[in-house]
């Protein structure tokens, strides 16, 4: 009797970790790739309005920076860069959305830290955008520097890591400033069009794109100062890994592809490379896609559709487009930069 009763206790021990196991797996494994291509589309979410980086026009097509990159996980897993449903968020409701699956990918503008992370449960694969917190400013102020903008009004917007570095500088270097502070970006540039504050900060690529939005632009500019590490990011769920395996190296294999010079338009020639690098990229040697459960020309697909870092850059924030933000540290690594992939190989 002690044996059986003994015996059944063990049975009903391992039956409940078997279940908690299956719970478990069920809870880290979100197959969102499978949901993905169930509902034929991408849902990304992206920044209401900001132009260069994602803006629609009067017809709802979407454009800039994160759009583009959208549009290249699209390309790698369907061959069809249109398949994104693209998601306007705020960015008091951006992680929250991306929590409860509204979307599948944020690629909005947002900055990689530590409380990001553990606090929302969530993965910034790579660093799509070095970039730094920066003021604007008046040409009437005359001012040369961050460290000459004491007593002053500063535009900013809430919940984001631009109203917490302005605190921290500003506390820093001994200076008092009044804080005006708004929901939405659109707010914080609408006050400062209208004088109703002295500065306004984000950064440094928000600028570029805020100064042509103004009444006169020609009467502000940026500061060179930059007070803040700003590593833009694609943010997706915790626990959810071949999926970050997807969207980590869709952006590697664009920064990858400048860097070998593989481009849209010579993508064809580059698929009948005898170079290795060349050939691993773009899926003649190897099996790469298919370690990340997409095809073997995945890579390919991406530059054929919307092209390798370099040309997204220029397109939409660089030297083509009305911004023309220099590439600074986003520059390739061999080109005086710091943006570096880890190799296909």
């Amino acid at each position: 009797m002690r044996t059986f009763r003994g015996g059944l206790l063990i049975g009903l021990a391992i039956a409940t970790a078997i279940a908690a196991m299956a719970i478990t797996y069920e809870r880290y494994d979100t197959k969102t790739l499978k949901r993905t291509l169930r509902r034929d589309a991408v849902l990304c979410g992206v920044n209401t309005g900001l132009p260069g980086f994602s803006s629609s026009d009067e017809k709802g097509n979407w454009s800039g920076f994160d759009v583009d990159f959208c549009r290249a996980v699209a390309a790698a897993i369907f061959d069809d860069p249109s398949k994104v449903k693209f998601v306007p968020l705020a960015a008091d409701e951006r992680f929250k959305e991306l929590q409860s699956r509204k979307v599948d990918i944020l690629a909005r503008n947002s900055t990689w830290s530590m409380s990001r992370e553990t606090n929302f449960n969530l993965y910034f694969p790579a660093v799509a955008y070095y970039d730094g917190e920066g003021f604007m400013v008046r040409t009437s102020r005359k001012a040369d520097s961050a460290l000459d903008l004491g007593d002053t009004k500063i535009c900013v917007q809430s919940a984001t890591t631009t109203q917490l570095n302005l605190a921290d500088y500003f506390r820093a270097n001994n200076l008092k400033y009044e804080e005006i502070r708004f929901e939405k970006l659109e707010d914080v540039l609408r006050a400062y069009d209208e004088a109703r504050c002295d500065v306004v900060t984000a950064d440094v690529s928000q600028l570029y794109a805020l100064r042509l939005r103004l009444t006169k632009p020609n009467e502000s500019f940026i500061l060179p100062d930059v007070i803040s590490k700003e590593p833009l990011a694609p943010v997706v769920r915790q626990r959810d890994d071949d999926w970050m395996m997807i969207i980590k190296w869709t952006l590697y294999a664009m920064i990858n592809a400048e860097e070998l010079g593989v481009t849209s338009k010579n993508i064809d020639e580059a698929m009948k490379s005898t170079k290795p690098d060349v050939m691993r990229l773009v899926g003649t040697e190897g099996q790469y896609g298919e370690a990340l459960g997409l095809t073997k020309d995945w890579a390919a697909r991406i530059i054929r559709h919307v092209g390798n870092y370099g040309e997204v850059y220029d397109r939409n924030i660089g030297t083509e487009s009305r911004l023309k933000i220099p590439r600074g540290l986003n520059q390739p690594w061999n080109a005086g930069g710091i943006m570096y992939a880890p190799p296909l190989r």
